[in-house]
C-alpha cells in the first residue's frame, strides 16, 4: 500500500468517525454526553482537514499520484 493510499485511508476514516460522533449527539439528549460528541466531532473534523491538507500536498509534489485509478 502507497503512501498516498494510507494517507486517503485515514482521511475517510477520520471523516467517518467525525459523522459517527455527530449522530451520537444528535440521538442523545444527555447535555454531557451531546457536548462531549459535538467536541469530539469537531477534533475529528480538524484532524480530517490536516490528513486532507497533507494529501494535497503529496499529490503536489509527486505528480505520479494525480493518475486516474
Amino acid at each position: 500500500m502507497t503512501t498516498i493510499n494510507k494517507l486517503e485511508q485515514a482521511l475517510a476514516s477520520a471523516k467517518g468517525l467525525a459523522a459517527d460522533l455527530k449522530t451520537f449527539s444528535l440521538d442523545t439528549d444527555d447535555k454531557n454526553a451531546k457536548q462531549m460528541f459535538n467536541m469530539l466531532s469537531t477534533n475529528a473534523e480538524n484532524m480530517a482537514q490536516m490528513l486532507q491538507n497533507r494529501v494535497n500536498f503529496v499529490k503536489s509534489e509527486e505528480p505520479q499520484y494525480n493518475q486516474p485509478q
